[in-house]
């Protein structure tokens, strides 16, 4: 997939289902430790999720949102990978 520098490419997935993939210019989610937003170009992360509501927006449209008990986070170059 071709990405331009303000999106990223985004997969929220857990074991047979996928609820996103696609470009995204940030994703904000609720990290263990606090809310956090990625963005293209975000330093490579790995850290888990708590319970919360993961705020995906696209280039054009509305945000989209997504409803969590708990996952994981990885990130790196300009990929972001959401394990549910």
């Amino acid at each position: 997939m071709a990405s331009n520098s303000s999106t990223f490419h985004l997969t929220i997935a857990s074991v047979g289902e996928t609820r996103f993939d696609g470009a995204a210019v940030s994703a904000t989610l609720p990290g263990a430790a606090g809310e956090l937003t990625i963005l293209a170009q975000h330093e490579p992360i790995v850290t888990t999720l708590k319970a919360g509501t993961i705020t995906v927006r696209e280039a054009d449209g509305p945000a989209k949102q997504f409803k969590i008990d708990s996952g994981i986070l990885e990130c790196s170059e300009s990929r972001a990978i959401v394990l549910l």
